[in-house]
């Protein structure tokens, strides 16, 4: 069947979906949920061939724009306020894909911990995968540039070549390196709220991931700050850990990869990795 492009209703504003709609007896279809400033398609068209590629193999994929974003009419809406998005577009895939029972979704950076807060408040979501997931905080931002950033550039050809040349901004680093140093060290200045929203966006996280009990695939970039704060983020927690050490959590590390997988063979392993897991439980 082709492909099927439409708009359907969310809190008054019309959205753009695209379905690639897969194997006719197909009962699990996969969601891609947009992370950042970005829409449908994806960034080089990233969002686009996954879909082609899942759908070629039988899985229905839906696209869409929320809010605010690409094509999506209404007022932007961030990560952290795009549930009714999802329901909505939850709503329209399977009201398009009758065969339908149950609905993934895969969402790369703030996409997955938007999927993280709203996957377990909808019993039709059956899996969830998750690639580099943003659990950006400014200490574990800082971490992240101490520790991945700029011991690398200690043994960089490169800034000796700069520093040899004089064209290096030596003041301005010292000052950038203990500007970051004081951030990872300084007390959190957020306060917990009567309903729990103020916590740290990695505690909330790690609450929707415990809350929701279905199959996770984790995909991690090995060349990516953003993946390189959650590695350490779970490594420092206690909770997360646990949670990471359940059965139903499948982890894969692509090392090489950048944040959007932008390498074809990198795209490549990353459905391959999404097609297997699917066809796995």
């Amino acid at each position: 069947m082709p492909e099927l492009a439409f708009t359907f209703p969310c809190q008054g504003a019309e959205l753009v979906g695209m379905l690639h709609p897969g194997a006719a007896q197909a009962s699990r279809g996969v969601l891609i949920v947009v992370g950042g400033p970005q829409y449908r398609v994806g960034s080089h068209r990233q969002f686009l061939l996954l879909a082609r590629d899942l759908a070629a193999a039988g899985v229905p994929v839906l696209r869409f724009d929320y809010r605010g974003m690409g094509d999506g009419g209404g007022e932007v809406v961030d990560f952290e306020h795009c549930n009714d998005d999802i329901a909505a577009a939850v709503d329209a895939f399977l009201a398009r894909s009758p065969g339908l029972r149950e609905v993934v979704i895969w969402g790369l950076c703030d996409a997955a911990s938007a999927a993280l807060f709203y996957a377990w408040r909808d019993r039709r979501v059956a899996g969830l995968v998750l690639l580099n997931p943003w659990v950006r905080t400014e200490a574990g931002e800082s971490r992240a540039f101490l520790k991945h950033y700029y011991l690398k550039r200690l043994f960089s050809a490169e800034l000796w070549a700069k520093i040899r040349r004089g064209d290096f901004d030596l003041a301005g680093s010292l000052r950038s390196f203990f500007g970051m140093v004081k951030t990872t060290v300084a007390p959190s200045r957020q306060v917990q709220g009567a309903n729990g929203a103020d916590r740290p966006l990695p505690e909330r996280m790690a609450d929707g991931l415990a809350r929701f009990t279905g199959p996770v695939l984790i995909i991690l970039s090995g060349n990516d700050l953003t993946a390189a704060e959650f590695n350490d983020t779970v490594t420092a927690s206690a909770i997360w850990r646990r949670l990471l050490r359940q059965p139903r959590i499948t982890r894969r590390d692509l090392p090489a990869a950048n944040h959007t997988f932008s390498r074809q063979e990198w795209r490549q392993q990353v459905m391959e990795w999404t097609l297997q897991w699917l066809r796995s439980w």
